[in-house]
C-alpha cells in the first residue's frame, strides 16, 4: 500500500493545514493518491496578503546583498535535495526523471542568476542640463505580487517568477497548480530554510474556484504574473483592466518549425521531434507545427516519423522511458478530442493516435506520439494549441510560403527555421512574427539569462527571465541632485 504524504502550505513564516485537503495523483498511474496538500480558503488566502504587505515593508529595505546571499542559498539547497525533488516532480507531473532533473538544476540556475543580479543595482547615471546637478534613475520594488503558475512546468515556472520579484524587494502570495503543487512547494521551502525572513513568500493551495475572489480581488496587489491558458489569463486581465495592477501573462502558442529545402534533414528531424515531444508536447514552446519545403517534404517527413517511432512510451521513473504520461485525465482526453477532431476533418495519422493503453499504462494518462499530415490552414488542429504529444506537418513552395503560414497564426511565441543559407536564416528572424526565434535548432530551451516572452495573443508585454523581467517587478524613479551653491 501507498503511504499517503501530507506536505502543508508556507504562510508568514509558518507551515500551515486545514481540515480539508487536496489529493496528488502520478499521472503515470492515476488509481491512488500519493500525496495531500491543504485545501486552504478565502481567509487564508486573505492573511497570506497580510503577512506579505508587513513583510514588504522590512523586505524591500533589506540589503539587496542579503536577498543575494539568501537566493544563493537557496539554490544550493535544492542541488542538494536534487534526487528528492526531482521524484516528485515526476511523480506528480508525469515528466520522466532526466527532464525533472533538469527542471530543478534549472531551477537552481534561475536563483543564482537573479543573486547577481541584485548585486549588480538597477539603475543609469543621466546628463542634466541644469548646472551642478546629477541626476540617476533607481529601480524600486512595487509591492505584493501574485504568481499563478502552471502544472506542465511546476518547479522551474515558479523559479522564473519568484526568484526576479524577491531579488528586487518585492514580497509574494504563491499559488501553485492543484495538479502540481509539491514541487513548488519544494522551492519554497528552500528559500525558507535559506532564511528568507517570514511573510515575504505566501503559498496558497486550494481549489481555484473557492479562492479565486480573494486571491485576486485583494486591493493590496501590485501585479499579477501568470502563466496558463489563453482563457484564463483573458479573464484575469479583464478583472485587473480597472485597477491600477500590473499584469505579466505568459499564455498560449503554436510553434511552428520551417524547413527548407537546402536543411539538414536527418539533424531537423532530430530537433524537431526533442521540441514537440519532450515533456510530451507539454511545453508552451514546443513545435507542433512543421512546414517543409515541397522538394524535400517526402524525404523530410520519412525521416520525421522513423525517428517518433524511436520514442518509447511509459513511466517517468522508467530509465528507457522518452515519451512520458499526460499530466492528467483531463489533459489526456483533451487531446484524444482535438486528435478526433483532427482526424474527423481530414487529417491523416502517420504514425501514432489514440491512448495507449497497454499493460500498466492502461491506468495512466498516455497518449501515443502523432504524426499528422494533409491539414490545412482550416484544420483546427493547425490553429490550436494541444499541449500534447501531436505533431502537424504542411509542404509550402518557397521561404515566402512558408513565413506567411507561421505567421498565419493568431499566437507568436516560438518558431524555428532549418536552413544552410545564412540570408535566408536572418530574413526568417526579421520577418517571423514571434517573440522567440531558432535557428538550426529546437524552438525549446531558452536559458535563465535570455528575455523570454510571446506577441500577441501568446503574452503580454512584459518579458520574463533576464534582465527584461526587472520591466514588470520594479518601478523606475528618478532622482535629481544639485550640489552646487
Amino acid at each position: 500500500m501507498i503511504s499517503l504524504r501530507t506536505v502543508e502550505a508556507l504562510s508568514g513564516g509558518e507551515w500551515v493545514a486545514t481540515g480539508a485537503w487536496i489529493d496528488v495523483h502520478d499521472p503515470a498511474d492515476v488509481r491512488t493518491p500519493f500525496a495531500r496538500v491543504p485545501a486552504l480558503g478565502p481567509e487564508e488566502v486573505t492573511r497570506a496578503y497580510d503577512h506579505a504587505e508587513r513583510a514588504f515593508d522590512d523586505w524591500k529595505r533589506t540589503s539587496p546583498f542579503e536577498r543575494a546571499r539568501i537566493l544563493t542559498g537557496a539554490a544550493r539547497l535544492i542541488r542538494e535535495r536534487l534526487a528528492e525533488i526531482a521524484a516528485d516532480v515526476t511523480a506528480e507531473n508525469g515528466k520522466t526523471l532526466a527532464e525533472a532533473r533538469g527542471e530543478a538544476g534549472k531551477a537552481a540556475d534561475f536563483l543564482d542568476y537573479y543573486a547577481g543580479l541584485a548585486r549588480q543595482g538597477y539603475g543609469t547615471l543621466l546628463h542634466d542640463a541644469r548646472p551642478d546637478t546629477r541626476t540617476h534613475t533607481q529601480r524600486e520594488p512595487i509591492g505584493v505580487i501574485l504568481v499563478i503558475s502552471p502544472w506542465n512546468d511546476p518547479l522551474i515556472t515558479p523559479a522564473r517568477k519568484l526568484a526576479p520579484l524577491l531579488a528586487a524587494g518585492n514580497a509574494a502570495v504563491f499559488k501553485p497548480a492543484g495538479e502540481t503543487p509539491l514541487s513548488g512547494l519544494h522551492f519554497a521551502r528552500a528559500l525558507h530554510d535559506a532564511g528568507l525572513p517570514a511573510g515575504v513568500l505566501n503559498v496558497v493551495t486550494g481549489r481555484t474556484a473557492l479562492i479565486e475572489d480573494a486571491l485576486l480581488d485583494d486591493p493590496r496587489i501590485a501585479g499579477v504574473t501568470f502563466t496558463g491558458s489563453n482563457a484564463v489569463g483573458d479573464r484575469i486581465r479583464r478583472r485587473l483592466a480597472d485597477r491600477n495592477v500590473r499584469f505579466q501573462g505568459e499564455l498560449g502558442g503554436k510553434n511552428a518549425s520551417v524547413v527548407l529545402a537546402d536543411a539538414d534533414l536527418p539533424a531537423a528531424a532530430r530537433a524537431v521531434v526533442a521540441a514537440s515531444f519532450g515533456q510530451a508536447g507539454q511545453r508552451c514552446t514546443a513545435t507542433s507545427r512543421v512546414i517543409v519545403e515541397r522538394p524535400v517534404y517526402e524525404e523530410f517527413t520519412r525521416l520525421l516519423v522513423a525517428e517518433v517511432e524511436t520514442l518509447t512510451v511509459g513511466p517517468g521513473t522508467d530509465p528507457a522511458t522518452t515519451l512520458c504520461p499526460l499530466s492528467s485525465p483531463r489533459q489526456r482526453d483533451s487531446v484524444l478530442a482535438d486528435l478526433d477532431r483532427a482526424v474527423g476533418q481530414g487529417a491523416v495519422v502517420l504514425t501514432g493516435g489514440g491512448a495507449d493503453t497497454e499493460g500498466e499504462r492502461a491506468h495512466g494518462c498516455y497518449v501515443r506520439p502523432t504524426v499528422l499530415a494533409d491539414v490545412s490552414p482550416d484544420t483546427a488542429i493547425w490553429r490550436e494549441e494541444v499541449f500534447g504529444p501531436v505533431l502537424a506537418v504542411r509542404v509550402v513552395d518557397g521561404f515566402e510560403q512558408a513565413v506567411e503560414a507561421v505567421n498565419d497564426s493568431g499566437f507568436g511565441l516560438a518558431a524555428a527555421v532549418f536552413t544552410r543559407d545564412l540570408a535566408a536564416a536572418y530574413r526568417f528572424a526579421d520577418e517571423a512574427e514571434c517573440g522567440q526565434i531558432a535557428v538550426n535548432t529546437t524552438t525549446t530551451g531558452w536559458d535563465v539569462h535570455l528575455p523570454f516572452g510571446g506577441f500577441r495573443d501568446s503574452g503580454t508585454a512584459y518579458k520574463e527571465q533576464g534582465e527584461e523581467v526587472l520591466r514588470f517587478s520594479t518601478r523606475v524613479k528618478t532622482v535629481a541632485v544639485h550640489f552646487g551653491a
